[in-house]
């Protein structure tokens, strides 16, 4: 029988990495949209998101086309829904053009639940809109929480928070999480399913974790301990928010932290519900919060992040 093919966005960054690991440890074979050369085991195309003749190049043929790329930081709006919106309709356009039996499969994030709280919540939940507009209810659309992991450079910073004596607490509710390579894994598994329809991902706690005890289990993970847990008030945290997202744009680089990311640090509810997530038949994680961890901060050691 020959081996399902597959079109992959994404693939030398965080998640998409795990998940061509895992559609290759499947026996798929991959072809993978890369902006330049890079050391992955799949068959390369050269070009970019905007490029219809890559993406044409790409899911040719394909039997499962699946969209990780996005941004999680960029220089304003606009830029936003250029990479998390515009370019998941294109893909979706050309996939059902030239690929029209390919499954289709949005990586989207959780913020698409909130898209009034920033600009990136916003684009991930137009990005969801722009592939339903093209695949309506065949489309599989998943929204992985918090992820971390070896390799993730945008949770280096919780780790490094956890490190001090006196850590500020940047949130009471309640947040999901998921080691990186499981959420590739579950990924795999949904994409070379059947279902269909829009899932939520979440580690073997999907009512979540609160931010205490991420920062003490991030710091236990360092042999640690705070010496305290210091709340930061909403108004302030939304104020050092806006501050550097001032400083980014004046830069002309874009940056993580920005006012509408600090309304989705203090938004109160990232659990996942049942009635959203992934079934455990399709995907069941294997990796707790403790150990993914310890996991992440060995390999941080050994790449002398921390």
């Amino acid at each position: 029988m020959t081996a399902p093919r597959a079109a992959l966005t994404g693939a030398s960054g965080f998640l998409g990495g795990h998940v061509l690991a895992a559609l290759r440890g499947r026996g798929v074979a991959v072809r993978a949209l890369v902006r330049r050369a890079a050391a992955l085991e799949a068959e390369l195309v050269r070009g970019t998101l905007a490029d219809e003749a890559a993406l044409a190049r790409l899911v040719a043929g394909a039997d499962v086309v699946v969209h990780v790329a996005g941004a999680v930081k960029a220089r304003g709006r606009a830029e936003f829904f250029a990479v998390n919106a515009h370019a998941a309709g294109r893909l979706a356009r050309v996939t059902r053009e030239l690929a029209p039996k390919a499954r289709f499969v949005l990586i989207s994030s959780l913020a698409a639940r909130e898209p009034g709280l920033s600009d990136y919540a916003a684009s991930k939940r137009a990005g969801e809109e722009a592939v339903r507009a093209v695949y309506g209810e065949e489309a599989l659309i998943l929204r992985p929480p918090a992820l971390y992991g070896p390799y993730d450079r945008e949770t280096l910073a919780l780790f490094k928070v956890a490190r001090l004596r006196l850590v500020p607490l940047t949130g009471r509710g309640r947040a999901a999480m998921m080691y990186g390579a499981d959420a590739g894994e579950a990924v795999a598994a949904a994409a070379l399913g059947e279902r269909a329809g829009c899932f939520a991902l979440a580690d073997e706690r999907p009512e979540g974790y609160e931010m205490a005890e991420i920062l003490r289990a991030a710091a236990a993970a360092q042999g640690r301990a705070p010496w305290a847990l210091l709340p930061v008030p909403g108004l302030v945290l939304r104020g050092l928010g806006g501050l550097n997202g001032a400083l980014g744009a004046l830069s002309g680089r874009a940056v993580m932290f920005t006012a509408g990311k600090a309304r989705e640090l203090a938004h109160p509810d990232w659990a996942v519900g049942p009635d959203e997530l992934l079934p455990r038949e399709v995907y069941a994680p294997r990796t707790s919060l403790g150990e993914g961890f310890a996991e992440s901060v060995s390999w941080y050691r050994a790449q002398g992040w921390l």
